[in-house]
């Protein structure tokens, strides 16, 4: 894989291990179901000007066109305030380890999916492996902090779970430009999430600065630049490569809740992450074929 492919992949997983990071910052002024309309409703902005400045065929029948924007209210508005909700009580480098269960719960969603792919021994054991992560992550969480820790766990695992539904469903959509495909979603989710969170929190009181400038780049850079970026590489690394960044994700979030916003680390964090990294090695697969021998 060429050296600027990499750099891309490395961007796209550090950014979005980051998305975490500027959500603990939008929380400070801005409730949960507001922050994902503001992120759905900049993203859909983003794409709908790319495709409209590069001439890109964005039409589609109507009754695909709602599919499309239900697609995205599962694939985008469900996760994203399932992030936001569970970092009201779980800090964002763990919200990042979780998220890094998405290809494990993947594998279990595509395994029970009428005519999805069947989990191999090594991919169950990935698996297995990941959940271990994620009790090694929670035990301590649950000690400190009771139920509410409980909860927030939960609600953030909600996230990877609709990815995982989303992937399969997406299967449906292959006749579809991938970054039209993105904006129709977008727009159903930004449809859904705006007029929701004005009716459940209101409308947002003034924001600060840093508040502005963290909703423009986590809308406008972490959802429809990366997503754009996303799928103009993934016919150049290949399915197998452009899951690295989920790798690379958890880590970032991880440095940069310290870094940035000074948030503790623990062993059960380096742990946790270690296996649900195992796990997604495991997954993956390539470290583990036998190599090939030269006849």
């Amino acid at each position: 894989m060429a050296l600027r492919y990499w750099l891309i992949i490395i961007g796209l997983g550090m950014g979005w291990g980051m998305s975490f990071t500027f959500n603990a910052v939008l929380l400070r002024e801005l409730d949960p179901l507001s922050i994902t309309a503001g992120r759905v409703g900049l993203g859909a902005l983003g794409c709908w000007i790319y495709l409209v400045a590069r001439g890109v065929n964005w039409r589609v029948p109507a009754q695909r066109a709602a599919s499309l924007m239900a697609f995205g209210v599962l694939s985008y508005a469900l996760p994203f305030t399932c992030y936001a909700v569970g970092q009201q009580d779980v800090a964002s480098g763990v919200a990042g380890i979780i998220n890094a269960m998405t290809p494990a719960l993947t594998v279990v969603v595509a395994h029970l999916w009428p005519g999805g792919e069947r989990a191999t021994w090594l991919k169950s054991a990935g698996v297995l492996t990941g959940l271990v992560g994620i009790v090694v992550l929670s035990v301590p969480m649950l000690l400190d902090g009771g139920a509410s820790a409980g909860w927030a766990i939960l609600i953030t695992l909600g996230a990877p779970l609709c990815y995982a539904f989303s992937v399969n469903l997406a299967r449906s959509f292959a006749d579809v430009d991938r970054v039209a495909m993105v904006s129709w979603a977008l727009l159903g989710a930004a449809l859904v999430q705006v007029p929701l969170a004005f009716l459940v929190e209101g409308a947002p009181q003034s924001l600060s600065p840093a508040a502005w400038g963290a909703l423009a780049v986590i809308g406008f850079g972490l959802t429809s630049a990366a997503f754009i970026v996303f799928y103009w590489v993934l016919p150049r690394v290949g399915p197998t490569n452009i899951t690295l960044p989920t790798m690379i994700a958890p880590a970032s979030a991880l440095f940069f809740g310290s870094y940035l916003l000074g948030e503790p680390l623990s062993i059960s964090h380096g742990v946790g992450l270690f296996a649900i990294l195992f796990g997604l090695l495991m997954i993956d697969g390539r470290l583990f074929r036998k190599p090939a021998t030269s006849s």
